[in-house]
């Protein structure tokens, strides 16, 4: 009976162990060199995402990024938005466009679809074009 009991508990401890981690998507802040309509259209996506209004926030986000398109956080916090409507396909190319501002930006670089493929390894390299450090030519 003891034996038994501790396949179980065994069995128990590596099937939670072999389930896959669950990762806290966060919403990002607009940086402080954000202009002044794109920052008012990410503190309303902020207030929006936070009551669960994933369509409006999103449509808040698209304005913030259509306002400043290279404002890496409007994107990101787009993308997130999209991912929690369901729209993944849709929200992978926000996720990548953010990541292509923003280089080494841990958060950014940690989303899902860059998690999933492993193009989160190296935060140090500005591109994939670039050799990884240490590695030459």
């Amino acid at each position: 009976m003891r034996r038994y009991l501790t396949l179980v508990l065994l069995c128990g401890l590596l099937a939670s162990c072999a389930s896959p981690v669950k990762y806290r998507t966060t919403i990002l802040t607009s940086p402080i060199d954000t202009s002044a309509q794109a920052a008012a259209a990410m503190t309303e996506g902020e207030r929006l995402f936070r009551s669960g209004d994933w369509a409006g926030a999103a449509q808040a986000y698209q304005a913030a990024a259509v306002q400043q398109p290279a404002l890496a956080e409007a994107h990101y916090n787009w993308a997130v938005s999209l991912d929690r409507m369901g729209d993944k396909t849709e929200a992978k190319k926000h996720y990548l466009e953010a990541a292509n501002l923003a280089p080494g930006n841990k958060v950014i670089w940690d989303s899902p679809p860059l998690r999933e493929t492993g193009l989160n390894h190296n935060l140090r390299q500005k591109s994939f074009l670039d050799p990884a450090p240490g590695q030459r030519f």
